[in-house]
Order: C-alpha cells, then sequence, then structure tokens
C-alpha cells in the first residue's frame, strides 16, 4: 500500500520482494500524520539474503575497470537529476522538509555519483626503492569487500549516495539499512541505480524496524568487512562495539554540537546570512546545524535582533505548499526534543525574541525561535537540538569563547565569522573540529573531507578521503 509510486520491497540482487516473514511497517507524513505507505520489514534472515547477493556480486564488480564504473555513476548522477522533482517531493512526503530544502538535498546527492565518476579512476598506488634493502615498494589498494551502510532519516538520499557512490567507485558492493522513518527515497533510487548499469547485487537495501538486531547480525558474518554509520553518537558507540568482534573496518560520522562565533569585527548582516543557512538548512534537523551561537557583546544586540526578524518571517506549514520555508519536522519524537530544549531554557532564564511554540495543528511543527540570555546549564547546549532553534550567549575575549566552543565532547564543525582573515585562521586551528566554515554557513561538499573530531565520527565522506575508506592499501616486496 503507498500513495507515492516508490516502490516498497526490500531490494535484494536486483528485485524487490516481501520480507520473508511477511512483515511490513508504515511511514507517515510529518506533516498532517498520515500513513503513506506500508513498507517491507526486513528480517535477520533478509540481511544473509542481501549479504549473499552483494558478496556473489564482489569479484565481478570489483574486476571492472575503473573507467567503466565511473561510466555508470556518472549515468546515475544524469538520471537522478532528470528525476529531481519527483525524488524532492518524495523525500518531503516522508521527511517533512520543505520542498525547497528536499531540492537542495537531491543535487547535493546526486553530486556524489558525478564526483565519484571521476574518482574512481585515480585509486593511484605507488612504487620507490628501500632505502636499506634496494627492494622495490610497489603499493596498490584494493576494495575492501562487502560495505553495510546504516544511513539516518534526516537527509534520506544524501545520506545514502555520500557512501553508495565512494564505495562503487572503489569496487564494493554494499548493503544499504535506510531510515525507518524515511525508507523511500532510498527505494525509489534503486530503479534509476539499475537503468545506469549498476549490476543486480551490488546496491542492496533493506529497512526494517528490526534495525539493531538486523546490523548486528551483518557485523557479525565474516564476509562484511566495513561499516559506514551516519548518525547519532550513542548508536555509533554501539555499531563500533559489533565491529570490533570481527575487527570490521569502522567509518563513523557521529554527532555534531556546532559553535557559531562572530567576532567584534564580523560583518553583522553577512553573519545573520551565514546564521541561515547554519541553523535553518533542514529546519536544524542536521548534524552540522549551528547550536551554540557565541556573539561578541560590541554586536551581540545587532546579530539577535537581525536574526531573530529572519526567522521570525519564515512561512511554516507543508513543505509541498508554494512558499513554505519551514515544514514538519520528523516526527513527535523530535518534536517533543525541541519543546524540551526550548522550556528548559526558558525556565533557566532565557529570553525568547521570536518562535518558542509548536503550532497547534496536525503535523510536526515547531516555530522557528531565538533565545538570548541562555544558561549555560541549559540542556540546548550541550546535546544536539536538531530543530529550528538558535541559542544565544555573549562573550567578550577570544581566549574565552574558543574555550567555552571547544568544551564539548563533539568536534565535527564550528563557523566563524570575522573580517579578518588572518584572525579566522587563528581562531580554526585552535578550534577543535573537523571542519571550520569560516565566513560561510555551509560546509558540505562532495569535493571536501566530512568528518570529525573527538566524538563525532572516525574516519571521512567525500573528497578522494571518502573513496579511501572504501579500500585497502597492499605493499608488495619485489626485487627487479
Amino acid at each position: 500500500m503507498s500513495q507515492t509510486d516508490a516502490p516498497t520491497g526490500l531490494y535484494i540482487d536486483g528485485q524487490f520482494v516481501d520480507a520473508s516473514d511477511g512483515g511490513r511497517f508504515d511511514v507517515v507524513n510529518p506533516a498532517n500524520e498520515e500513513v503513506i505507505a506500508s513498507v517491507a520489514s526486513a528480517t535477520e534472515d533478509d540481511a544473509m539474503r542481501a549479504l549473499d547477493a552483494a558478496q556473489a556480486a564482489f569479484p565481478a564488480w570489483a574486476a571492472q575497470t575503473p573507467r567503466a564504473r565511473g561510466e555508470i555513476l556518472r549515468k546515475t548522477w544524469e538520471l537522478i537529476m532528470a528525476d529531481q522533482e519527483r525524488l524532492a517531493r518524495l523525500i518531503t512526503l516522508e521527511n517533512g522538509k520543505a520542498l525547497s530544502d528536499a531540492r537542495g538535498e537531491i543535487a547535493y546527492a546526486a553530486e556524489f555519483f558525478r564526483w565519484y565518476a571521476e574518482e574512481a579512476v585515480r585509486n593511484i598506488g605507488d612504487v620507490m626503492r628501500s632505502p636499506s634493502s634496494g627492494a622495490r615498494i610497489l603499493v596498490q589498494h584494493k576494495p575492501v569487500g562487502v560495505g553495510v551502510l546504516v544511513t539516518p532519516w534526516n537527509f534520506p538520499a544524501a545520506m545514502g549516495t555520500r557512501k553508495i557512490g565512494p564505495a562503487l567507485a572503489a569496487g564494493c558492493p554494499v548493503v544499504v539499512k535506510p531510515a525507518s522513518d524515511t525508507p523511500l527515497t532510498m527505494l525509489a533510487l534503486m530503479p534509476l541505480l539499475e537503468k545506469a548499469g549498476v549490476p543486480k547485487g551490488v546496491v542492496n537495501v533493506i529497512p526494517s524496524r528490526s534495525s539493531g538486531a538486523v546490523v548486528d547480525k551483518l557485523l557479525h558474518d565474516p564476509r562484511v568487512r566495513i561499516v559506514s554509520f551516519t548518525g547519532s553518537t550513542e548508536v555509533g558507540r554501539k555499531l563500533l562495539h559489533g565491529a570490533a568482534d570481527n575487527v570490521v573496518n569502522a567509518a563513523m560520522e557521529l554527532g555534531g554540537n556546532a559553535p557559531f562565533i562572530v567576532c567584534a569585527d564580523a560583518d553583522v548582516d553577512a553573519a545573520v546570512e551565514g546564521a541561515m543557512i547554519a541553523k535553518m538548512r533542514n529546519m536544524g534537523e542536521a548534524c552540522t546545524a549551528a547550536n551554540r551561537f557565541y556573539v561578541h557583546e560590541s554586536v551581540h544586540d545587532a546579530f539577535a535582533r537581525k536574526l531573530a526578524a529572519r526567522m521570525g518571517a519564515m512561512k511554516i506549514g507543508d513543505g509541498l505548499e508554494p512558499g513554505v520555508e519551514v515544514g514538519a519536522l520528523v516526527n513527535k519524537e523530535t518534536r517533543d526534543k525541541v519543546i524540551h530544549f526550548v522550556e528548559d531554557a526558558k525556565a533557566k532564564g532565557a529570553k525568547v525574541l521570536t518562535g518558542g511554540r509548536a503550532l497547534d495543528r496536525k503535523g510536526f511543527f515547531y516555530e522557528p525561535t531565538v533565545l538570548t540570555d541562555v544558561a549555560d546549564s541549559s540542556d540546548l547546549l550541550c546535546d544536539e537540538i536538531f530543530g529550528p532553534v538558535a541559542a544565544i550567549q555573549r562573550f567578550s575575549d577570544e581566549d574565552e569563547v574558543v574555550r567555552r566552543a571547544n568544551d564539548t565532547q563533539y568536534g565535527l564543525v564550528a563557523y566563524l565569522y570575522t573580517r579578518d582573515v588572518g584572525r579566522g585562521l587563528a581562531l580554526s586551528e585552535r578550534l577543535d573540529f573537523g571542519m571550520i566554515g569560516l565566513n560561510r554557513g555551509l560546509v558540505s561538499d562532495p569535493a571536501a573531507p566530512f568528518g570529525g573530531m573527538k566524538q563525532s565520527g572516525v574516519g571521512r565522506e567525500g573528497a578522494h578521503e571518502g573513496m579511501m575508506e572504501f579500500l585497502e592499501t597492499q605493499y608488495v616486496s619485489v626485487a627487479w
């Protein structure tokens, strides 16, 4: 049953099939809380069927020339972009985000196939002569093997393609476990990959309500050689424990708690524009979303006032309606968490400049909100808000703001605004984050290494580094 034209079966070995036990689960539209589809729910047996298919496809796919793999990836990019509007509407239906955001996600998601179409031919090794023995040291990179890709609900297309693209470029088949809230988009991409020439078994998709058991079963099969996960640090820790038993390679893109620093000499209008992107892209439902705003006391009031005016003017509603900029949050749990964060901050003295409440209507809507005078003890400073809430604090000293920005277990991304590029670069070096947006509110780019420090992850996605996650280094000692 589906109100969409998306397939709703498991995608195993090039075919859409039912779960082995016939189980299914509902997918709900966050804007009206209505069921839009019933999707097959994979069991542990289904996971093994998908793994069997991936393993069987591995030798032939790894043996394909890099150019042949690259041409298939390039064709996939073309097909996705030609189908951008339908796929964007599907994202909005199951995720709730505004259609404009969904269109942007599809373009971003497709770009990983174009980027890795070019990277596929750049699996470059090395040859040198040993200084001591005189033997040649020949270094090459081989596909690691079958990958298990576990993706979140906030970017149902892009978080999958950011993993599938490099895996296929490297020569690895994959089993994808999409988030239960948003499985339809990934399933809808499969006919396009098939049309582009991806052989059966190379990409398999297994939505499941038994995610933990299904993924754990896969990680304890010796044929799985890498797990790539995007999601919370809490779940990432559990997957790392599971991966340890078979010493499975792990690539983890985990949680964030991004500071957004506005220095005394910043262009306030530019900083507000950047804040609108860093905070409101995807309604704040992103690990890269600006979470903690530190604004120098000399520009604090101007920045807060202008940001509140911009966020307060945004149109809220069903993401498919014309002109809507802020759609529904993905589910009740996420909306209720945002409610808690704001109420907790208010109880501890925060002032609401705009927003501050959930909408009294069907759907999981929350107003874009700007808070000032936020107490250090507020819960929303310690955890990802994952919603349209900007919490602003003052600072007076650069050493102080660096200390406060780094005072977190997370280290994914930080944003920094200053007119002095030298100051900006010097401060960037002192910030313990894998990515810095210096006078920019957006860091995500398929050509850049995406990832964090500390408990925000292990490894990198995107860029050349993303493909290297799916390759093993082999050294051959030879004399001639």
